[in-house]
């Protein structure tokens, strides 16, 4: 009687430590995925909302306050055109008629010695508001993309700097040298990011066009249209280009390969400080 107690303890026993180790194992994967980020964007235009981007220019106080907005976690960039696990750093170059129409042009280096432009940014004077249009670049958002939005000028603080004497922006952060505010940061799941955009937009102006309203009016040349990165860019664009069909051939999509959007995670590295004369992505 005695033998049979003791094996019903041991049974017992052994049960008692199988469940802790499933538990322990359990917990162990808990936080291995706390620590993972999903690799998100289905195509390249799934990281920039351009609606997101027309009401952050109604926010902005000036051309390098925008790159800054631009480029800041939990904001409306999510762009990862290389697949590296890391956000995209968005430039900003400032162009205009220094009298009343003016421009942004927004690019990424998304690897060295390449520049994609993303979209573009035109805001024309038009008595006492300030009408504004955004234009995705055609490889990333397909032909003929634009948001048209307006401001009043009277409560414009972006339209008084850009009317006021200063020397147009050009950003002087590329691949590899970033500003030390800047912290790499990983990209978050579409839906995450639509809730995030879908809050700033509420309450929008803005209507979506397939043909420009200000480029006869304001005559601006974009200093960095239609310019295309050769190589890079392995996400899914809309119309890319002879030379990035070939590229991402060679070179297809991390999504793609693991079988569709956010099925899949991939390990997070360390976030790095990217300042003037550091190394990054």
């Amino acid at each position: 009687m005695k033998g049979q107690s003791n094996k019903v303890l041991l049974i017992v026993f052994g049960i008692v430590i199988l469940i802790m180790g499933i538990s322990l194992i359990n917990s162990n994967r808990a936080r291995t995925y706390s620590n993972t980020s999903v690799t998100v964007v289905s195509e390249a235009a799934d990281g920039l909302d351009l609606e997101a981007l027309l009401e952050l220019v109604k926010e902005a106080r000036s051309a390098e306050d925008l790159e800054k907005a631009l480029n800041e976690p939990d904001g409306i960039n999510n762009l990862d055109l290389n697949e590296d696990g890391e956000v995209d750093f968005i430039s900003v170059t400032e162009y205009g008629n220094e009298e009343d129409a003016f421009g942004f042009s927004l690019t990424v280096d998304p690897v060295e010695g390449e520049t994609q432009e993303i979209a573009s940014v035109e805001i024309v004077e038009n008595g006492d508001r300030a009408d504004i249009e955004v234009r995705g670049n055609e490889q990333i958002y397909g032909p003929r993309t634009y948001y048209y939005g307006y401001h009043p000028i009277g409560s414009y603080l972006l339209w008084s700097y850009l009317i006021g004497p200063h020397r147009y922006y050009a950003s002087p952060w590329r691949y590899g040298y970033y500003p030390s505010y800047y912290r790499t940061y990983s990209p978050v799941r579409r839906s995450v990011y639509s809730d995030r955009v879908s809050d700033m937009t509420r309450g929008s102006n803005a209507t979506k066009r397939s043909s420009s309203q200000l480029a006869s009016k304001s005559g601006l040349k974009n200093p960095n249209q239609g310019k295309a990165a050769g190589r890079g860019i392995t996400q899914r664009l809309r119309n890319p280009t002879s030379t990035q069909r070939s590229f991402q051939a060679r070179n297809p999509s991390k999504a793609s390969r693991r079988g569709g959007f956010g099925s899949s995670s991939s390990v997070r590295r360390p976030s790095r400080s990217r300042s003037s004369g550091g190394f990054g992505k």
